[in-house]
């Protein structure tokens, strides 16, 4: 929650910051962060890319899904910045002219860093609940970790953990199966 001896955030100072820096205002307060590191982005294009085609298409799955990068999400007075956000095409059947949505997403996937960890898993799931969103997704790149949540009531509850190389069916995307190391870039002998 925000601090009341600190200001509150407007969508003036997102606009402000410098373009290597995003910034996300929950409950009042301004949250900022790095962009993403080059593995950070691959595991988000890579799992774009395995859902986007049975989900999205209908390529060996029903289709019905519209996915979108790093949307900024205005839900009332947050603006929030997920890694991949996906919204059932009922729901949103065309993109908006703005720069933003102010339509929660049925599913958001996070791609955990360090720097963004704690809020992601804190003030932006809470906001996710409060409106609506029905599965959450938190990737660990580093660990090589999924962990599946869907949301019942105002509550999460965890669904499924995957790790490695596992075979991953997973609500909201159940009816496709994909293996987990898919995500992963391989290793260089320096670690990197």
């Amino acid at each position: 929650m925000a601090n009341p001896q600190h200001k509150t955030a407007t969508y003036a100072d997102i606009q402000a910051l410098p373009p290597h820096v995003t910034g996300e205002i929950a409950y009042c307060a301004l949250h900022t962060h790095p962009r993403p590191t080059p593995r950070h982005a691959n595991v988000a294009i890579e799992l774009q890319t395995e859902i986007n085609s049975p989900f999205r298409h209908g390529r060996g799955g029903p289709g019905g899904w519209i996915f979108l990068p790093e949307p900024e999400l205005h839900l009332a007075e947050h603006v929030i910045v997920p890694e991949i956000a996906g919204w059932r095409r009922e729901r949103l059947p065309t993109l908006p002219k703005t720069a933003w949505l102010e339509i929660a997403p049925d599913w958001v996937c996070e791609i955990l860093s360090p720097s963004t960890e704690r809020f992601d898993r804190t003030d932006k799931l809470a906001i996710y609940a409060a409106f609506g969103v029905g599965h959450c997704w938190y990737v660990d790149p580093q660990l090589r970790t999924l962990e599946v949540f869907s949301r019942q009531g105002d509550k999460w509850l965890l669904a499924a953990t995957f790790k490695d190389a596992d075979p991953v069916t997973a609500p909201p995307f159940e009816v496709h199966t994909f293996t987990l190391d898919v995500l992963w870039m391989p290793e260089t002998e320096d670690g990197n």
